[in-house]
């Protein structure tokens, strides 16, 4: 039986009162688990966009300063006005970050169902992964199959799911076709994966012409460089022939909504047959869920009145299609982990590694192509 610590090491971020983020290591207790609560020993943990947003929130990490000692690192940095104001009901808070992780069940609580993931490799999710260890509910893991490693279980909550979870929303609201921005990303590649799979029609939008040898390398159809000349030509194009009505977008900020919804707008119009004032009747939906461009989205109104622009969060919409369907989600990861769903990662890092100013920058420039993976046992 493995002997525990009585308390581990934890990332933890805090926004004071007077206007400074402090990120640090904290020392705290590992919690017995209950009947259905495992212990799991944390080996691998992905740096998702979603994890920066609680690590740093507003703060101006170009102005950070590290202090502390070698092993236990402080890192300090301004929060402007409006971030206090966006963050005022965590203020003086201390929060464990990270959202999900693989690792191995070390403890287990009395429940038949906790005594089974006794030594398995799991993916586990529910936050405060930047640790050495979690209590986490039975509930919140997934056993992965034989022969998968932590660091092939690690990401196999937030990617997997929210790419599955645009196709399944897609379905449910009448559309036959999407749009996907940064789509080079890990999540990007994953869509393209069950897309080509599923035989939906996908337009991905990417930046760059290396992106899009790399979409098309995997067998993507349309890939789009939104920094050619002929962008909205060639988007047009795509969605015309595509019929793709509904798109998702991880960039947020900037002009390209309105870009999607443009062209979108383009493509029903040329299918009409008598003019409207109010433009085409086919409604356009994109949902904004990631935020790598924190400017304003503008929207130049040339797309008529039949469209939609709002959020999209993966645990809400999972909420809103209930437990036997997530279910069914989590056991289509589960089966296509090392192939549909598998991850790749640019750098490992240790606990104290993630609070080095250089590599701070490095993850936190959240560029499309480069994963950073925390190591906690490292």
């Amino acid at each position: 039986m493995t002997t525990l610590p009585a308390t581990q090491i934890q990332l933890q971020s805090l926004v004071k009162a007077n206007g400074t983020l402090e990120v640090f290591l904290a020392d705290v207790p590992l919690a017995a688990p209950g009947d259905n609560d495992v212990i799991v020993r944390v080996e691998a943990s992905p740096i998702n966009p979603s994890d920066l947003g609680l690590l740093f929130g507003a703060a101006d990490m170009t102005a950070a300063v590290r202090s502390g000692t070698a092993d236990r690192p402080v890192i300090t940095a301004p929060v402007p006005a409006f971030g206090m104001r966006v963050m005022a009901s965590r203020i003086d808070q201390p929060m464990a970050v990270g959202n999900e992780a693989g690792g191995v069940v070390v403890a287990a609580g009395a429940s038949p169902a906790a005594q089974a993931l006794l030594g398995k490799t799991v993916g586990v999710l529910g936050g405060e992964m930047y640790a050495q260890y979690r209590c986490a509910r039975v509930m919140d893991c997934l056993p992965v199959p034989e022969g998968t490693t932590p660091t092939e279980a690690a990401s196999c909550f937030v990617n997997p799911l929210t790419a599955l979870s645009m196709v399944e929303a897609m379905r449910r609201e009448g559309h036959t076709a999407l749009v996907h921005t940064a789509a080079a990303s890990n999540l990007g590649q994953m869509l393209v994966k069950i897309c080509k799979a599923d035989g939906v029609p996908l337009v991905n939008i990417v930046r760059s012409p290396a992106q899009v040898a790399l979409l098309k390398g995997i067998g993507a159809t349309h890939v789009l460089d939104s920094s050619t000349p002929t962008f909205m030509d060639d988007l047009t194009a795509a969605l015309t022939e595509t019929g793709a009505t509904i798109a998702f977008d991880a960039i947020g900020g900037g002009k390209l909504t309105s870009q999607i919804l443009t062209a979108m707008e383009a493509a029903a119009s040329a299918r009409m047959t008598t003019y409207s004032r109010y433009g085409s009747d086919t409604f356009k939906q994109v949902y904004i869920y990631g935020a790598l461009d924190l400017s304003p989205t503008p929207l130049t109104r040339s797309f008529g009145f039949s469209w939609s622009v709002s959020g999209f969060l993966l645990t809400n919409f999972l909420q809103k299609i209930g437990i036997p369907e997530v279910i069914k989600l989590r056991q289509r990861v589960a089966t296509e982990l090392k192939t549909t769903f598998a991850s790749h990662y640019t750098r490992e890092v240790s606990l104290v590694e993630m609070l080095d100013l250089d590599v701070i920058a490095a993850y936190n420039r959240r560029a499309t192509g480069e994963k950073f993976l925390l190591t906690p046992q490292k």
